[in-house]
């Protein structure tokens, strides 16, 4: 019974550590972990649910900036904020509301509840 205990506890820890694995190497949307950046400015949406931050992002003196885009959703109670626009090289962003859920970043049109842009993703 003890080998048996000892056997499961050491599967699920393996486990464990190769899902924390997958998921910080392969995570289907890898946004969460772009640079941080310096703030430039923010949008409201028409009706205040919504607040896009655009930041932008340097990689050193040898690479353009990069643009990131993150939205807060001010009706949830911790104001949960979430990656939808990365793009690069950028160096400036435009932001239109377009009704109060759909947004205009620099020419790419978003739903801030489910879509994302990430520039590593499109095909050249």
């Amino acid at each position: 019974m003890k080998k048996r205990y000892i056997v499961c506890l050491g599967a699920l820890s393996a486990l464990l550590v190769i899902g924390s694995i997958w998921w910080f190497l392969f995570a289907p949307s890898y946004l969460q972990f772009a640079p941080k950046g310096e703030y430039i400015s923010q949008s409201t949406s028409p009706n205040g649910d919504y607040i896009v931050k655009i930041y932008r992002s340097s990689g050193g003196a040898t690479t353009p900036f990069a643009i990131r885009g993150e939205v807060t959703d001010t009706n949830k109670v911790f104001n949960r904020r979430k990656n939808i626009y990365w793009n690069y090289p950028q160096e400036k962003a435009n932001v239109k509301w377009i009704n109060n859920k759909i947004v205009s970043i620099s020419g790419h049109i978003l739903n801030v509840t489910k879509d994302t842009f990430d520039a590593n993703d499109v095909d050249n």
